[in-house]
């Protein structure tokens, strides 16, 4: 069976059980031979375990769950607008940039596999900017404590129900979440280890925030509009 066949029967059996029989609200897309089905923040936990104990369905691994921030998406501080060739731009372009709603900042977003019929699916869903929460997935599948955890470390995201939520790649008593787009790229604070009092130090941040701008290759006649080799440099006479 080719994939766009099992694409096909996955989306009829996703509009079959979810779309038609539990949850109207849902949203399903196909996009290069992918599927996301996005879904109401208080209707996760009833769309999963469809997903996970329905048999026609048989999503028995969840390979990963991570969170995003929209606050800023498709927007960058990497401007090229004066460049003086077209051979660098910005890495999304978008008419106007994306303003969420308040009420769809963040995500979280899950990939689950099923082995036994050899196909994936993306499952979204959006979460409020002031309390983003959303129930836990753990008891359906072991592999998203990590997971879970790692988001609400990174994003501040809270997944209700969680045996055991608390951060798993920051240090104790971090303060902030680092992959939400308002936290400094410098960090808040910097540590060193004081040998006067024999332990590490927290202290406030002494360099100031920058941002890289790349290089432009000006002498290369890729990106030259014409498309034509500068001439060759003349060398100096030997005196």
């Amino acid at each position: 069976m080719s994939l766009e066949e099992r694409l096909d029967d996955l989306e009829e059996l996703i509009e079959e059980h979810i779309l038609d029989e539990l949850c109207e609200d849902c949203s399903l897309k196909r996009e290069r031979n992918e599927l996301t089905l996005t879904v109401p923040r208080d209707r996760l936990l009833d769309v999963m375990t469809v997903l996970r104990r329905k048999a026609a369905l048989g999503f028995d691994q969840c390979t990963d769950v991570c969170g995003v921030d929209y606050s800023a998406w498709k927007r960058s501080e990497w401007e090229v607008a004066n460049a003086p060739n077209t051979g660098f731009s910005r890495g999304a372009e978008r008419d106007e940039p994306l303003q969420p709603a308040p009420e769809s900042r963040f995500a979280v977003v899950y990939h689950l596999l099923s082995i036994s019929n050899n196909w994936r699916l993306r499952v979204k869903t959006f979460l409020d900017d002031d309390f983003p929460a959303v129930d836990s997935v753990v008891g359906l599948w072991k592999s998203a404590d990590w997971f879970e955890r790692e988001a609400f470390d990174l994003f501040g995201i809270l997944f209700k129900g969680h045996p055991d939520l608390r951060r798993i790649l920051t240090d104790y008593g971090f303060v902030g979440h680092p992959f939400r787009k308002d936290f400094p790229l410098v960090g808040q604070v910097e540590m060193r280890y004081d040998e006067e009092l024999g332990r590490v130090v927290y202290e406030p941040v002494s360099i100031e925030p920058r941002v890289n701008t790349p290089r432009v290759v000006r002498d290369d006649c890729r990106y030259n509009p014409d498309g034509i080799e500068p001439p060759a440099r003349e060398e100096a006479a030997d005196g």
